[in-house]
């Protein structure tokens, strides 16, 4: 009995060395960015053997990934009477230094604590901040993990994926409502003698969660992209190759060179509507980091004009400008106006040079439709409309005939007196300076008055003050006049 327990010893200590020297890969895979922190249940009911295949299939998960800030971070939290923080999240930052840190693990024994070290997990998540994906990978065997269903609660609701292994004989109701959904891609229930075949579909699941973009496209036009990512290189290390072209006809494309401390560039001379893709592999190694691809699609060309505008108008005249821009593209341009609803309509042709034109003998006070349509190349025309009033004809005399300010005797008050003609007036808007105390700063004050008014009170009015009267018309203020407070009584209008 004695040389067969002997014999069991060294076995399980060669299987136990041997399985955990695991080769590092040639090359890591560069396709993930997140925190993946390792929940391992070492209480004592959690056997020997048990826990080194824990810290084997761990081990073999893991290794594909790289390491450190802007890649894969990796932490091991055990479960035990009181929780172990084995390593943190930046503790390794390759994979030789993962590998060596899961041989040396040690089980606790002990209680099953979940429930406390959740919390502590809970504590180390948090301050990991980011926003990168965070993953707790809980390995148990499942038994009397105690009340975790809070925790685990409180981790989902706080942003973490939850995924679980555990040997066949836990609780599968508990499991499946602690992992976060589908259940069916992140909670393995597996003999603990065949963990190994769970291993891909568990890496393939946690990539899903925290695959990380690093090529993308942040400005996209028909003609143009611009693709940016994360430093990865130097000046120093090496070098850029890109190197895009359209999925339809690879023919369509270019191979580019760009330094080592290049985060983005633009490419030009895209064709509309078009799906391209795009690699950006280093050099002079090949080995630094995966090739980062991206696909994307040129919008269709966008046929102008898209923004009509009215920026003058008179009486008799109203300016109207359009774009953006396309000489390139336009044959033509056509400006149809006409006095809305009914009015005969005009039309003038112009050059495709030209974004601008003075429309001419109008009528006063009228709102006028007008259209401007482009022709394009390819046959095809786009049209765009805008409404415009042209302003009211002003009369030959000033629309404020007179304005008089005098000093209503033994009380704060100005009165305002003035004569106009009212035609096509709205009303008048009145402007002066309050009176403020000493430490104050005077502020203008407005008053808007109907057309019909003749005068109006004015009560703390700043010594020195100009008050000032503007007629307002359905297209807006006309020219003004102005008064000093300063002046007597009998003081009469001045033009400004």
């Amino acid at each position: 009995m004695r040389a067969f327990l002997i014999c069991c010893a060294f076995i399980w200590a060669t299987f136990q060395q041997s399985n955990m020297q695991l080769p590092i890969p040639a090359t890591e895979a560069n396709c993930c960015e997140g925190d993946i922190l390792l929940l391992l249940d070492s209480s004592g009911s959690v056997t020997n053997y048990e826990f080194s295949r824990f810290l084997h299939f761990s081990a073999t998960l893991l290794r594909v990934f790289s390491l450190g800030r802007g890649h894969v971070r990796v932490g091991l939290l055990q479960v035990g009477t009181e929780s172990n923080l084995e390593f943190g999240l930046d503790a390794h930052t390759d994979q030789r230094s993962l590998q060596k840190a899961l041989e040396r693990v040690q089980q606790l024994q002990g209680d099953t604590n979940t429930e406390n070290a959740l919390r502590d997990a809970q504590q180390l998540l948090r301050a990991a901040g980011g926003n990168v994906p965070r993953i707790l990978l809980w390995l148990t065997d499942g038994a009397s993990p105690g009340d975790v269903g809070q925790v685990m609660s409180e981790l989902k609701a706080e942003g973490v994926f939850v995924l679980a292994v555990s040997a066949v004989h836990g609780n599968y109701r508990l499991l499946r409502d602690a992992v976060s959904p589908p259940s069916e891609s992140h909670l393995y229930v597996v003999d603990i003698d065949d963990i190994e075949i769970i291993t891909e579909d568990l890496r393939d699941a946690i990539i899903k969660i925290i695959q990380a973009n690093r090529l993308q496209v942040v400005n996209l036009t028909p003609r143009t992209a611009t693709l940016q990512w994360r430093p990865l290189l130097t000046a120093a290390t090496g070098y850029y190759q890109l190197q895009y072209y359209s999925v339809r006809n690879p023919a369509i494309g270019s191979l580019q060179y760009l330094s080592g401390d290049s985060i983005s560039v633009e490419l030009t001379h895209l064709v509309p509507d078009t799906a391209y893709t795009a690699t950006l592999l280093p050099g002079p190694n090949q080995r630094l980091f995966n090739a980062l691809s991206v696909n994307f699609s040129t919008p269709s060309e966008v046929l102008g004009p898209t923004v009509v505008s009215v920026p003058d108008s008179g009486p008799c005249h109203i300016r109207v400008e359009w774009g953006p821009p396309q000489v390139a593209q336009v044959l033509r341009y056509t400006v149809e106006y006409s006095a809305f609803p009914s009015g005969r309509v005009h039309m003038l042709t112009l050059q495709s040079q030209q974004n601008f034109s003075l429309l001419t003998g109008l009528v006063p006070a009228t709102q006028y439709l007008v259209t401007v349509s482009a022709l394009y190349a390819g046959g095809k025309e786009r049209a765009m409309s805008v409404r415009a009033c042209t302003k009211e004809a002003t009369a030959a005399l000033p629309a404020l005939l007179d304005l008089q300010l005098s000093k209503v005797p033994q009380q704060d008050l100005w009165q305002v007196t003035w004569q106009a003609h009212q035609e096509h007036l709205k009303g008048y808007w009145l402007t002066w300076e309050q009176d403020k105390p000493v430490d104050s700063i005077s502020k203008p004050s407005a008053l808007y008055l109907p057309p019909t008014t003749g005068a109006t009170h004015l009560s703390h009015v700043s010594p020195g003050s100009r008050v000032c009267m503007s007629p307002v018309y359905s297209s807006g203020r006309g020219d003004g006049i102005c008064c000093s407070a300063e002046e007597p009584s009998d003081w009469r209008r001045t033009f400004p």
